[in-house]
């Protein structure tokens, strides 16, 4: 998510001399990479979209999209990873580091980019090993080698080893630069040496590593796909006999699952709608009927969430769309920024489970559970929580003076409701394609990117094309981020399950006293921890996979489970001090982050309510299944 501070590449010094070289190639390297990611993500919506019409219009399936489209991927999430790379926007945590000194704080920042190219420096070889082990593998429809899909490991590993580089001689001066990297060799050195004694600790490790390990580097700034990989990395290659091929592998497996493949589409599908003005149509109809009443335009706010929720799958994007239409109006009407930056983050916590949400998507690529019924499971729990954030909203407004705001009329709520309309429809139409079996919930993004741009141009009359190539690009990046820290993370639960941490974990859950209800309170606990440390999509990999089995061994329904875990991270993701989140939501709507500390806690205190009638009534997830 965006409101993970990131590498700044601001902090550069003039563009003179050493410097300045590496400035010019450092941008004539992320300008060559920028073109291709996006001619890829446009590749991506063609091959998808032209196999539904082959199967559902045409009935002639192309046996070879599904195919072309994976090999293209791999592609896409690598060279993506390198623009986040190269614009330093690799998600980080700096909650820490923003605190220290100007002086301590440019040699953390160097430290996060010596941590980064340790990582990659390491998995260089075992990946251009992995290519050439795909040399032998032939695919089955398009019959070429499948090294043609690995390279893309090797040549994005590459890549970002040549942007560290050139972002250390840039920003850093020398001797911070040496300090940064002598720390880092120094530590990985110590590491190995402790190999051997190391080894006869067991699932102490586990501690050390994916704890100790994982803290250490998140807190001090390192990108959290980069930690997450440092961890696996080192525990595989001191505590165990693995090649280190396998760390490559399941990084592979972990970005190269197809229904992910929607995560990039729903983006670029979000970017659409603000672009298109969609977006702005579907706000000023819900403001024509509610912004006549105490807090309306709040209950707006909520209610444009809830449907914007249901358009694109990033929580930045849907804050993006919704934010800059109501806050000025909110703001005349006396709305203090605070407040609304709180309400914002708040409602980013309620739809984390309007489909299509990419956790939503991700939950059940990485543990099994039906996508479609994840689908259909989400949009009640969205709607308990939007009823408890409403009751904070009229009560904190109840006293509003509307002596100067005007009642719409019947003509000006139809007009608005009539050039919403189709905009309004587009969620159900993305739901109804999927039930109705018109296409997958990895293809069904594509049917939402063609009805957009049709109605853009046809009907809204919004499409500025010069747009479309910085959107293009912009969405390779945040998913290059997303997808690496997916593969990352997928290589860290590999090592966990590995070490026989789940059936650890498992023995431990399944005795809590209280069967299902304790265990769903302990996961509450844990997983609002969890998304106040980690973004959502990486704690669902590391975590899901391990608990998922236990909740249906104890009787949880799995999409129950799911709508529980969802809210609790969600809770957790947009909580202040540590919730990433909630600095997105401050971030777009342009206030600072002081001012919404103290709103906030009693529209978090409404999902804590909300989120435990959702625990506690399964039917509110699962009835309409």
């Amino acid at each position: 998510m965006a409101g993970i501070q990131t590498l700044d590449a601001d902090t550069a010094s003039p563009a003179t001399g050493a410097r300045g070289m590496a400035t010019r190639i450092e941008a004539a390297i992320c300008r060559a990479v920028e073109i291709p990611a996006a001619i890829l993500v446009a590749a991506e919506v063609m091959v998808l979209f032209a196999g539904i019409v082959a199967r559902y219009v045409l009935h002639k399936p192309l046996v070879w999209s599904d195919e072309l489209a994976s090999i293209l991927f791999l592609w896409l999430a690598m060279l993506g990873a390198v623009v986040a790379f190269g614009r330093g926007e690799h998600m980080r945590m700096t909650a820490l580091v923003g605190k220290v000194g100007p002086r301590a704080r440019a040699f953390l920042d160097a430290v996060a980019l010596a941590a980064a190219l340790a990582f990659l420096l390491l998995i260089v070889y075992p990946a251009y090993d992995y290519a050439y082990e795909e040399t032998y593998i032939t695919t089955p429809a398009l019959e070429i080698q499948n090294a043609w899909r690995a390279a893309a490991l090797c040549v994005g590993v590459v890549l970002m080893i040549a942007l560290a580089l050139l972002r250390l001689a840039r920003v850093a001066d020398l001797a911070t630069t040496v300090g940064a990297l002598g720390g880092v060799l120094a530590i990985s050195v110590a590491i190995w040496l402790l190999g051997p004694a190391l080894k006869p600790l067991g699932n102490v490790n586990l501690l050390i590593f994916f704890v100790g390990i994982v803290a250490a580097t998140v807190l001090s700034g390192v990108p959290i796909a980069f930690a997450f990989g440092l961890a696996s990395f080192g525990y595989l290659a001191t505590t165990t006999s693995v090649p280190m091929l396998v760390v490559i592998g399941r990084m592979d497996e972990g970005m190269s699952h197809l229904i992910l493949l929607s995560v990039p589409l729903f983006v670029f599908l979000g970017l659409l709608i603000e672009m298109t003005g969609m977006a702005r149509a579907m706000v000023q109809f819900l403001a024509s009927l509610l912004g006549h009443v105490r807090g309306g335009l709040s209950y707006v706010l909520v209610g444009a969430m809830y449907l914007v929720s249901g358009i694109s799958g990033a929580k930045a994007a849907d804050m993006a769309a919704v934010a800059p239409v109501l806050f000025p109006e909110m703001k005349a009407r006396g709305a203090k920024p605070g407040d609304l930056v709180a309400l914002l983050s708040a409602t980013g916590a309620q739809t984390e489970t309007i489909p299509p949400s990419l956790v939503l998507i991700t939950i059940g690529s990485v543990t099994g559970v039906s996508i479609a019924a994840l689908f259909t499971g989400g949009l009640l729990p969205g709607v308990v929580l939007a009823i408890t954030l409403c009751l904070v909203v009229r009560h904190r407004y109840r006293n509003e003076d509307l002596s100067h705001v005007r009642r719409a009329t019947g003509a000006e709520i139809a007009r608005t409701f009539a050039i919403a309309l189709p905009a309004l429809a587009l969620p159900f139409i993305i739901r109804a394609a999927v039930v109705e079996g018109v296409a997958t919930a990895t293809e069904v993004s594509t049917i939402g990117i063609v009805y957009s741009v049709a109605a853009g141009l046809l009907i809204y009359r919004q499409f500025n094309w010069r747009r479309v190539v910085p959107m293009l690009v912009e969405t390779a990046a945040l998913s290059g981020a997303i997808l690496f820290i997916i593969g990352a993370a997928t290589a860290m639960a590999w090592a966990l399950t590995q070490s026989g941490f789940s059936r650890d974990l498992a023995a431990i859950m399944a005795k809590l006293p209280g069967g299902g209800g304790s265990f769903l309170a302990v996961s509450i606990v844990a997983f609002i921890i969890l998304g106040s440390v980690l973004e959502g999509i990486p704690a669902i990999v590391l975590f899901g996979p391990l608990l998922f089995p236990i909740a249906r061994q104890l009787g949880v329904h799995e999409v129950h489970y799911a709508m529980v875990v969802i809210l609790s991270m969600g809770i957790g993701l947009f909580a202040p001090p540590f919730g990433v989140g909630y600095y997105a939501a401050c971030a777009i709507g342009r206030v600072s982050p002081d001012e919404g500390m103290r709103p906030i806690w009693g529209y978090l205190l409404a999902l804590v309510v909300g989120l435990i009638v959702v625990a506690a009534v399964p039917w509110i997830s699962i009835g309409f299944l």
